[in-house]
C-alpha cells in the first residue's frame, strides 16, 4: 500500500510512433467511424419507418445498431484525438467512462444476440405458437433484460475497480480496460475476484451456452423438414449465426491479448486484435443484415431507386431559358 499512486492520469502505451502516417490513419478512421454512424443509423430509421418491419426480429436488429453506435461513439472520438496527438494521457473519470461504455457495449452486443437467437428459436421450433410467446409484454421484458442486466453487473464492477489502490498508470492498450487497471492493483482481493469471476461467467458464459443451444434445437428441428423448409430457416438465421460468429471471435480474441506478454507481440498485430471487437461488428452487422435479409434489402433498394427518379425528375437549371 505504500507504493501505491493516485496519479489522476493513465498513459496508453500500445499507441505506435507512426510518424506522418498518422494523418492518413485518421482520415482513415474517421471514414470508417462516419460508414458505421451511418449504416447502422440507416438500419434503426428503415426499421422504425416500415410499419412491416415491426416484428420482433427486425426490433432486435435496430437494438443492434442502436449498440453499434453507442460503442462506437464511446471510443472513435478520444481515439481519432490520440492519433493525432503526441501525448496520450487519459484522465481517470474519462478512463473509466471509456471502460463503462465499451464493457457494456460488449455485454449489449451478447445480450442482443441471446434474445434473437430466442426469437429465431420460437419461430422455427414453435410457429404456432409464435405470435403468442412473442407477443409485445415478451418484446419488451426480453429488451429490458439485454439492457439493464449488463448495465447493472458492469456498474458493480466497475465501482469494485475504482477503489483498488493502483502502482503504476501504465496502460498497454489504444484505450482503456478493466483488466489492464486490475493488473496495475498493489492489493489482491479474493473476495472481489471470487464475485468478478462469478459475474464473468453469468454475463459471458451462461448467454453463449443458451445461443448454442437454441441454435442447436433449430438445427435439430429443420434436419427433420424439407429442402424448402431448411432454405426458409437458413435464410432467416444465417445472418443471426454471422453476427454471433464475427462477435465470438473478435471479442475471444481481445480477451486472449489482453492475458498476453505484449513485449512478446509485434505492437501492430496487438493494435488490430485489441480493435477488432470494437470497430468490426458495428461495420459487418448492417451489411450482413441489409443485404441477407430479403425484406430489409427490398426497403433499401426502393430508397435508392426512389432517390434515382428524384433527381432524374428535377431539370438541368441550364437548359431552362
Amino acid at each position: 500500500m505504500e507504493n501505491s499512486t493516485n496519479s489522476f492520469y493513465f498513459n496508453l502505451t500500445l499507441f505506435m510512433n507512426i510518424g506522418h502516417y498518422r494523418y492518413p490513419s485518421f482520415v482513415f478512421c474517421l471514414l470508417l467511424y462516419s460508414f458505421i454512424a451511418s449504416a447502422n443509423l440507416a438500419m434503426i430509421l428503415i426499421i422504425i419507418r416500415e410499419r412491416t418491419l415491426h416484428e420482433p426480429m427486425y426490433i432486435f436488429i435496430a437494438f443492434l445498431s442502436v449498440n453499434s453506435l453507442y460503442g462506437s461513439t464511446g471510443f472513435f472520438p478520444r481515439f481519432l484525438m490520440d492519433l493525432l496527438s503526441d501525448s496520450h494521457l487519459i484522465s481517470r473519470p474519462a478512463c473509466f467512462t471509456q471502460i463503462y461504455i465499451i464493457y457494456t457495449y460488449a455485454s449489449y452486443e451478447l445480450t442482443i444476440l441471446s434474445i434473437m437467437s430466442y426469437d429465431r428459436y420460437v419461430a422455427v421450433c414453435h410457429p404456432l405458437h409464435y405470435h403468442r410467446k412473442m407477443n409485445s409484454k415478451t418484446v419488451y421484458m426480453l429488451a429490458f433484460l439485454a439492457w439493464v442486466s449488463p448495465a447493472c453487473y458492469l456498474t458493480i464492477t466497475l465501482n469494485m475497480i475504482v477503489r483498488l489502490p493502483l502502482c503504476g498508470n501504465i496502460i498497454e492498450k489504444v484505450y482503456c480496460a478493466s483488466w489492464n487497471i486490475v493488473k496495475l492493483s498493489c492489493i489482491t482481493d479474493a473476495v472481489d475476484n471470487i464475485f468478478a469471476l462469478l459475474g464473468a461467467i453469468t454475463i459471458a458464459f451462461l448467454p453463449f451456452a443458451f445461443i448454442f443451444y437454441t441454435y442447436l434445437r433449430i438445427v435439430v428441428a429443420c434436419w427433420k423438414n424439407s429442402s424448402e423448409v431448411r432454405g426458409k430457416v437458413l435464410q432467416s438465421c444465417l445472418p443471426h449465426v454471422i453476427s454471433f460468429g464475427i462477435y465470438s471471435i473478435t471479442s475471444f480474441s481481445d480477451t486472449a491479448l489482453s492475458r498476453q506478454n505484449l513485449e512478446n507481440i509485434n505492437p501492430f498485430t496487438a493494435i488490430i486484435i485489441s480493435l477488432e471487437f470494437v470497430i468490426i461488428p458495428p461495420l459487418l452487422n448492417p451489411l450482413v443484415y441489409g443485404l441477407k435479409l430479403p425484406e430489409i434489402r427490398r426497403h433499401i433498394i426502393k430508397i435508392f431507386c426512389f432517390k434515382a427518379k428524384i433527381k432524374r425528375k428535377i431539370p438541368d437549371s441550364s437548359v431552362i431559358v
